[in-house]
Formats: C-alpha cells, structure tokens, sequence
C-alpha cells in the first residue's frame, strides 16, 4: 500500500464513524447520526431511543420505550405530530445545540428541539431516568441543561419528572393522550396539573373539564383515598412563587412503574409483573361515575353506593325537582334557607367527602382552623373552609367563594368542610333537639317500662303462633311449587339448602357476585367442582314468588347457545334459589361501562357480542317452543362467558306465548328506564317489537361504551338515542364510536351496526324490524332502509294519552329491575 492510501483510509474510516450508532451508546455527538434501524440505550439499560411504527401504521417516529421487557412501550415521541413516511429519517445534534430529525433524502428537518442557549460541544445524552436531554458535553448539572424531554412528555410521567408549571419560564408539563393505538399525534385528552385556587390534576377533553382530583390536602389528593404511602414510589407535590408541580421517585430502580394518560382519557398507574409478563393497573384516575366532573351539580354529593348516585348535602335541596326526578341533576342543589349575611351566619361540618372545586380558592399556610372560620365568616361571600393540610392533623386555611361543585362523599380517607349557612338552620336544629328531649322525658318514666312489657308478651305469643301455623304454610308452598313446576313437564333438578349453602361459603359475602331485583347472587363452587351462579330470592324482594316461579318455568324450557342454562333451582325452608351455570366474565354492563375494563372489549369482541345477542333474541322470539318476549333486556342482563359469548339472562319478567301471540296489554309495566320502548312505558303495550327496542338501546351502548340513561352532551340535552340520530341524520355516525375503540378496518361493520341499532329503536313498533331481519342484516351488505327518529322524545303528555291502561309505571333508575305487584 503506497503511502498517498493513507489519508484516503482515514478520511473514509471518519466518515463511517460518522454514520454508525453503537446500540451501546447513550449519546450522540455533532459527529455522529442516529440512522433508523439504530438504537441509543441508557447507561443502566432500562430505556432505548430509536425509530419505531406503532401497531399496524407504516409511518417512522423517533420514539423511547423500555429495552427490558417483552411487550415494547412507547413512552415518549419526538415527532408525534409529523411523522416520517419511510426510512429515511436521521437524528443528530448541530451546533448551538439542537437535536434535529431529518429526512435524509431531502434534508427537510421533520422536529427538532428549541435549545436557545449556544455551547461549545453540544451532546444529546439518554439519562438512565429516561430524559432525553441535550447538555455541553463537560457540564452533567441538570441546571445548565439546554433542552430535556422531561419538559415535553406525551402521554406518560417519568420517576423525578416535575408535573406542572415553572412559574419563572411560563412553561407547563402536561399529558396529552394519542390519538389512537395507531397514531401517537394528540388526542382528545389532556391531563394537567392546575395551581388555580390550590392544587388539583384536572382531566380535560378538549377544552371541556372530565374530571377534577380534589385539592391536595399533605398527603394525597382529596378525591384519591387509593393513593397511599407505598413501597413502590413516594410522591407529593411542591408550591411556591417559582414553581409549583407533581412528582414521584420510585423507591426500587428494579421496579418499573409508570403513569400513563390512555387515549380514552383514563389516568393509570401502571407497573410492570416480570411473573406474567405484562402491565398492571395500580391505580386508576377517574374511577368510577362519581369522578365525573360536576355530575351532582352545585351543592350536590354524588355517591356511587346510592342509586341514584346524586343527592343533596343535607339541609339542600334540588333546583329542579322534576329535573332530579329524571336523573338530570346539573341544576344543582340550594340551600332551603337563603343566607343572611347581615343578621349573621353559621357553619356546618360535613365529614367524610371528597373536598369541592378549588378554582374559586384562597389558601393560607399559617392560620389554624378557628381562624380560618373567622376569616370565612367575615367574608359574606366566602362559602366554606376547611383545613388545608392533614399530614400532621391539621393546619393551615382553604377558603371557597361561590358554589361548590365535584363533592363526592366517601367512605373511608375523606375530610371535614364547614358550609356556610343560615344561622335559622342552627335554631330549628337546637329548637328541635329541645322538643325531644322533654318528649323523651315526659314519656320514659311513664310509659317505656309498662310499653315494653307489653311488647314483649304479645311478641312471645305471637311467635309461638306463627311458628306453628308458619311451617305449614311453607311446606305447603314447597309442594306446591314443585308441583307446579313439574305439572309444567319440566324435569328440572332440584338441589338441597345444605348443598348450596356448602357451595357458597355459607352465601359469604366473599362469594357475592351482586345484587339485583330478584335478590343476591352469589358464586358457589359445588363438590363435584363445577362453579355455579346462584340466586336467592331475597325476603324484602321486589319480585315475588310469580316472577321466581316464572323464570324457573321459562328459562327450564330454553336451550339455546346464547341463553344462559338452568341447572336446577332451591325450594326448601323460606328459600327459594335459581341456579345457573357460572359465566366467568360476569355482566356486560361490568366490563362496558368502565373505563377501564372496556378497553378489553375491542370491535371484533363487541360486535361478536351484538350478533350473539341477536340470535338468542330471534330463538326467544320465533325458533323456541315457546315465544317468549323478556322485558327487561339490558347490559346488566347480558352474562359473558370466558369466551366473550352473550348469554341472555334473567327471566322473572319474560312473558310466553303459544301460537301466533307476539305481544299483550299489561297493567303492570315493569322494566328498567332507558331501555323500554315508548308504547310499553306509556300504554303498557308490550311485544316482540319492545325487546326488539331494548336491543337496539344495548347495540348503541356497546358501539359509544356509553349508557342510554345518563348521557350528556355540551351541545345539547338528548340521551345516546337523540345524539345518535343527530349523528346519523348528519352523516357522522362514526363520531359515536367509544374513544377507547380502534375501528381501523372495521368501518362498514361500525356503521352498520349503529345504523340498524336505529332502526331497532324507532318510535313506531311497526317500523321495527323483527329480529330475524336483524339477524339478516347483520349477515349481508345488503342496502338498509332509512332508520325513522327513535323513540325518546318525552313530549307525550301521560294523563292525557289515549287508550292507556297503564296506571303504574315502574322504572329504574339504576339498571335494577324494579316490579310493580297490584291488588287483583
């Protein structure tokens, strides 16, 4: 080799150097380019830096994700908004000190970062904590860095990230969810944290406010009782003039623990199981109705116990009574003693509740809680006040002026606030304690002894009569039934007390599956080790003896894939049990409706669901030997196997008919609101057509994974049915679509599902089709008819309808099924 070689060599070996990324580097330098296909890894291996498609899309990201477990998560982007359409794309560092990503076959810079400060040797390092951050390669202080990925995160909070707002810069750190599983540009959800007043996470979609966490009270947020000291990460939130944010440290570097905004706007912490290899939620923000922001109104406590969920803070009332009465409770509460402010106020405590809106706030670290009341009460338009920190048992002020909204009340971990009221409400309180006290006085020396005695007697003889008469009388009405269930021709198995009360623990509440209007239903496990689902009628039941009788009967008859199998039932004692085989993933309405578990349910699972609802729909209607017409078809009545397959159930309502009978004329209307056609709520008309409404309801739920009964829009105040058909009539049915939902070629199944939905609810019964046609249209492209307007207008006027033989209606407003039993 000649010595004029050498140079040559030199020059060419530079230029590869240039080119080549070690996958054991964390850093690039002005000499070097990070190609796609090439990684950089951080230090202590836990994250790596490169291009990357998310799922099924063909479009290139500069991405990071975690090196060390199997399912890759992506948990930053560069370039969210603007991605790469091939591989072309480079990374690399230029001076003053910028990351740049390029396409390298026309130089267009596709992002880059913002770095405003110039250095000598600028570098681009991937710290172990996951911060992308460009620096002077000779200065490591986190103080000089130019520019850090933890200021621009995407959808995820990093160990050592500082959630919020740098007073100094203007410059706030938030969440923004992606678009889809497919597109990681900004989506519908934000997540923040907002100083306003005092300290909250705020959920956002839009510019509309979903959920608010309740100001944080030391030690977590007022509305996040989950949120505890653990051994996986410490957390807590820093305020002053400079800055003011959220952060956690996890305590294990073993430990891979993240928190992630889902595209379906669902907060969840999430860590990471090497046993089984996936992701586990820890916690999940919001979760449950009564997180929804504002829901009960002002003045109003939302409860997710209660049915319904909404009422008012004691000594309130409603707004809008008739309002509050339909489940519509954005009126609000007000006090039913206006405030005198001139003549002198007073306060209440209210315990246990997940403290109001900040927004409208004042705070002071210093004042005790006796001058915080002073303050409060020499402010006319100071509201309430409560203690500010509770780590060290209470200090500090926080004062609201104006409504309070977001009250949620609580069972465990909630705090004390003192609402402002009329100093009236104090007196009747004293004026009535008064009175009852000498009433109890007067009364107890005179009467009590003399009244219990008495009381005592006549109970002792009482039950000595009952119990001679009683066991004659149920022994009566087991023979009776039994033989009212075999007269049926019906060869139904009959099991015995002690056996199912074996198989569920003694009916343990650990085994308690739910509750609905039939009574309790319980999880049992019997000897030969075949699970079993259980239900008990219970002795306050709103369904009686006819509806156990009925569904025993009916659903004994019915053999169908999609109709969930009897195995016999329990007439013994004052017991009397329906038992069933056990569907694993229990109600549909259980993993629907929440936001969690709904993501579990994607478009092919759904869709599976509605065609098998159908079908077992058409066996009741046409194909069994009996027709039978349910009554109160719902989400909660829908039992999923392990499978995913629909199982109808609960048949204490159904109605059977022999011959060509499709429908009747029932004084008695029972149901569950939202999910009952029109002519059955108003004129007790019932038929083939209402569960043929029902359905259609349920096909728009699993579609939106939003309820009917409940639904609310900014634009306007329709149910789903009303919002739906807006939709359609404007040819955006595609808009109905669950956030949390990827239809990526799944449209035409999408559309056609929510377009025979409506036709399913149309006003007439006549123009419903039956579903032997849904059926069929389910299973071909064929054109569909134009749906009509659904039936969910309330403009009909109830005591003056024609040929109306209804004199109850029940509803629920629950989902329970509610029975209304008149005199005969």
């Amino acid at each position: 080799m000649s010595n004029t070689d050498f140079p040559l060599l030199f020059v060419l070996t530079f230029l590869m150097s240039v080119h080549k990324i070690s996958n054991t580097m964390d850093t690039i330098d002005t000499t070097q380019i990070l190609k796609d296909g090439e990684t950089i890894v951080s230090s202590d291996g836990t994250f790596e830096l490169g291009f990357f498609s998310p799922k099924s899309s063909t479009n290139r990201y500069v991405g990071m994700w975690y090196k060390k477990i199997t399912v890759m998560t992506v948990v930053w982007v560069a370039n969210r908004e603007v991605p790469l359409t091939n591989t072309s794309g480079v990374l690399k560092v230029i001076e003053p000190g910028l990351i740049v990503l390029q396409n390298d076959n026309n130089g267009v810079i596709i992002w880059s970062s913002n770095t405003s400060q110039p250095v000598k040797t600028p570098v681009a390092k991937l710290l172990d904590s996951g911060n992308l951050v460009v620096k002077d390669a000779n200065d490591d202080d986190p103080e000089n860095f130019l520019w850090e990925s933890f200021n621009y995160p995407t959808d995820t909070i990093f160990s050592g990230m500082k959630f919020g707002w740098n007073f100094k810069t203007g410059q706030e750190v938030y969440l923004s969810s992606w678009k889809s599983d497919d597109d990681p540009s900004s989506g519908d959800f934000n997540y923040h944290f907002d100083p306003t007043g005092y300290p909250q996470h705020v959920l956002k979609k839009g510019s509309v406010v979903q959920f608010k966490s309740g100001p944080w009270n030391g030690l977590r947020y007022s509305g996040a009782p989950n949120l505890r000291y653990n051994p996986i990460y410490k957390y807590g939130v820093i305020l002053n003039k400079n800055e003011a944010y959220f952060s956690f440290e996890l305590l294990n570097s073993s430990i891979i623990s993240r928190f992630t905004l889902s595209e379906c706007g669902v907060g969840q912490r999430m860590t990471w199981i090497n046993r089984t290899q996936e992701w586990a939620v820890y916690i999940t923000a919001p979760t449950d109705n009564c997180d929804i922001y504002g829901l009960c109104g002002a003045f109003g406590s939302c409860n997710i116990a209660n049915s319904p969920v909404c009422g008012c803070l004691d000594r309130f009332q409603p707004k809008d009574p008739e309002g509050w009465e339909n489940a519509d409770w954005s009126k609000g509460c007000g006090r039913r003693t206006p405030l005198n402010c001139q003549k002198g106020d007073v306060f209440f405590k209210y315990s246990d509740i997940k403290l109001p809106d900040t927004q409208y706030s004042r705070f002071n670290k210093s004042m005790t809680l006796n001058e915080c009341k002073v303050a409060c009460l020499r402010n006319c338009a100071c509201t309430a006040y409560s203690s500010l920190d509770i780590s060290t048992g209470g200090s500090g002020c926080l004062l609201w002026f104006g409504d309070l909204v977001n009250i949620k009340e609580l069972d465990e971990e909630g705090q004390d606030i003192y609402i402002r009221m009329a100093s009236s409400e104090l007196e009747l309180k004293d004026r009535k304690r008064e009175v009852l006290e000498v009433s109890l006085s007067l009364s107890i020396g005179m009467v009590l002894i003399g009244l219990c005695l008495m009381l005592f007697l006549w109970k002792r003889t009482k039950r000595n009569h009952m119990l001679r008469k009683g066991g004659r009388l149920v022994d009566n009405f087991m023979n009776r039934k039994n033989d009212e269930i075999h007269n049926e021709g019906i060869q139904l198995p009959l099991f015995d007390l002690n056996t199912l009360t074996k198989a569920t623990d003694n009916f343990s509440i650990d085994n308690k599956l739910g509750e609905g209007g039939f009574g309790p239903v319980y999880k049992g496990l019997l000897e030969e080790g075949q699970e079993i689902a259980l239900k008990r009628l219970s002795r306050n039941s709103r369904q009686g003896l006819d509806e156990f009788k009925n569904e025993v009967i009916c659903i004994a008859k019915l053999q169908h894939r999609n109709i969930v199998k009897l195995l016999g039932c329990c007439i013994q004692r004052e017991e009397n049990m329906v038992v069933y085989e056990y569907m694993s993933n229990r109600s549909l309405d259980l993993i629907l409706f929440d936001p969690m578990q709904s993501t579990e349910l994607d478009w092919p699972k759904r869709f599976h669901i509605i065609i098998g609802i159908a079908r077992g729909l058409m066996y009741l209607h046409q194909d069994s030997c009996l027709r039978v017409i349910h009554r109160d078809l719902k989400a909660s009545n829908i039992l999923l196997d392990s499978d995913m397959s629909p199982k109808i159930s609960d048949f204490g309502m159904a109605r059977s008919f022999e011959g060509n009978d499709t429908g009747a004329n029932t004084s008695r209307v029972v149901g569950t609101y939202g999910y009952m056609s029109p002519e059955y709520v108003i004129d007790g008309l019932f038929s083939v057509k209402s569960d043929v409404f029902s359905f259609g309801v349920m096909v728009l739920e699993i579609v939106t994974g939003k309820r009917n009964r409940g639904f609310s829009h900014r634009d306007h105040h329709h149910n789903l049915l009303g919002h739906a058909w807006m939709l359609y009539k404007e040819g955006r049915s595609l808009e109905l679509v669950d956030a949390c939902l990827s239809i990526s070629g799944y449209w035409s199944d999408v559309l056609r599902s929510i377009h025979v939905g409506l036709l399913c609810v149309q006003q007439c019964p006549q123009d419903r089709p039956s579903m032997s046609s849904v059926v069929l249209m389910f299973g071909n492209e064929g054109a569909l008819p134009q749906a009509k307007q659904p039936g969910f207008f309330a403009g009909r006027d109830l005591v003056t309808a024609k040929n109306s033989t209804s004199t109850n209606a029940a509803c629920s407003i629950n989902q329970v099924t509610i029975t209304l039993l008149e005199a005969r």
